[in-house]
């Protein structure tokens, strides 16, 4: 059985018609199966941005915290050392 052009450019035309009815219905289902998970992702990763940024206006005055920490237990052991030289004085 031999094909002459007039069989080749039907086959083409169905080969064609096929592409174009099952194939690229597909791959433009799968591809929004993937671009719209990345663009979710896009979306969290902004928040995550925009929060983490304001948590960190917030950790500022940790060293301050650090501090104030150390100064009160200086105090505590300056107060201690009042308390024990004023007590036989009252």
């Amino acid at each position: 059985m031999t094909f002459d052009e007039e069989s080749a450019m039907w086959l083409w035309w169905i080969g064609n018609a096929v592409l174009l009815l099952a194939v690229v219905p597909v791959v433009l289902l799968l591809a929004n199966r993937v671009i719209r998970p990345a663009l979710e992702i896009k979306r969290y990763t902004a928040d995550i941005l925009e929060h983490g940024l304001g948590l960190s206006k917030n950790l500022e005055p940790l060293p301050a915290v650090a501090e104030t920490r150390d100064l009160v237990a200086a105090a505590k052991g300056l107060a201690v050392r009042y308390v024990n030289a004023a007590g036989p004085l009252l």
